[in-house]
């Protein structure tokens, strides 16, 4: 059995060297890997090298990964989702205590009394930090996808309402969802009625600034904002307009950038939504699982650019065919499978332009035949 190279861009839980076994060699430095496994290292000038196969993305945001070149090479990028979903949806509840209740100016103040007995100083000086309950308040959640389901549901265990905002939600999820949570379809509304507001959408051209200073207008007076997703879905120029106006009482972001930090009512984390022992461990298994069952077999899960085939073998051969989906590659691999007169099994997909086909024949193939310039990548698992 082939030896696979593995390279690793950042640290990456252990859990996965059992995943992987014995025919995997891990590198820290390669340059013609069959793989990549990495978390948050930027690879939007890497070299691919064409021995390249698959990266895999310890966690669900792919912006550090140039996806339209991976693509073009036939490099298929897995990300994993909902492996740190419930990381970020306990983040996302910390940060609304942290919003309603001054605990961190509280503390800091507390651990600055230069006194003997503090326990007085602290009684009289206590109510500088008080605060408010989330019982009863509105949560709206922008995005029910893997983290913002979880966050929808375990709000109302909190006692707060909750509305709930994705025209794109999966059928799954919306299974998963409490049916005391309230769908809409129109986000003007759900500004206008939440007390706090938490995101959970990817960054896009679509979703950039999507909070702006027109959509701030439409939000509750005081109300407070959650952001665990990307720091650019905010234009935090009016955000910060919009604080000094009290328009906005509360801005919590995961992700610390210039413009953010040492602001009053910005509370600032460094980006320690999936920093949990249990998520690094669930997302470095989840991908290095992805990465091997493509390397060995040609199934796809959770690929960010290349449609989802996952099929258990038939016959002895099989073969894994990467293509431009403008290009008619089936009826051309069709051909080739009825000219040789063999068995077959076959399972063809497309997705944003590419196609991926899985074909088991009972005969070995000569592929060179197909000059379809369509083909990314032809193997045989």
């Amino acid at each position: 059995m082939k030896k696979y190279k593995i390279l690793r861009l950042n640290k990456i839980c252990k859990s996965i060297y059992n995943i992987f076994g014995k025919n995997y060699e891990f590198l820290d430095e390669c340059e013609d890997p069959d793989a990549i496994i990495l978390r948050s290292h930027n690879l939007k000038d890497y070299q691919i090298n064409d021995n390249l196969l698959a990266v895999g993305r310890a966690g669900a945001g792919v912006n550090n990964i140039p996806i339209d070149r991976m693509s073009e090479k036939g490099v298929v990028v897995f990300n994993t989702p909902g492996a740190n979903a419930n990381a970020v949806k306990e983040l996302v509840l910390c940060g609304m205590l942290l919003a309603s209740r001054d605990v961190i100016g509280g503390s800091i103040w507390v651990n600055s009394l230069d006194t003997e007995d503090v326990t007085q100083e602290a009684e009289k000086g206590k109510a500088n930090f008080g605060g408010n309950e989330i019982f009863g308040k509105t949560l709206g959640v922008i995005g029910l996808g893997a983290i913002g389901s979880l966050v929808a549901n375990v709000s109302l265990c909190l006692g707060m309402r909750v509305i709930g905002y994705d025209p794109y939600i999966t059928k799954e999820n919306k299974e998963k969802l409490d049916e005391k949570i309230v769908l809409t379809d129109n986000l003007d509304e759900l500004y206008k009625k939440s007390d706090f507001v938490t995101l959970h959408v990817p960054l896009t051209p679509y979703t950039k600034n999507m909070i702006n200073a027109e959509v701030i207008q439409k939000m509750k007076d005081g109300a407070v904002l959650l952001n665990m997703s990307r720091a650019g879905l905010v234009d935090i120029s009016a955000l910060k307009e919009a604080l000094k106006t009290r328009k906005i009482s509360k801005y919590v972001v995961d992700f610390p950038t210039l413009d953010a930090i040492k602001t009053k009512n910005i509370i600032v984390i460094p980006h320690l939504g999936a920093s949990t022992a249990e998520a690094e461990d669930n997302c470095a298994s989840m991908a290095a699982t992805e990465i091997k069952d493509y390397l060995e077999n040609g199934n796809i899960k959770n690929s960010v650019n290349f449609p989802q085939i996952q099929k258990p073998r038939k016959y002895d051969n099989r073969y894994c065919i990467l293509y431009k989906a403008d290009l008619d590659v089936p009826a051309e691999v069709e051909k080739l499978l009825k000219d040789e007169n063999c068995s077959y099994d076959a399972a063809v997909s497309t997705k944003n332009g590419y196609g991926y086909a899985i074909i088991d024949t009972d005969k070995e193939l000569n592929l060179e035949k197909i000059q379809n310039k369509g083909i990314l990548r032809i193997r045989k698992v």
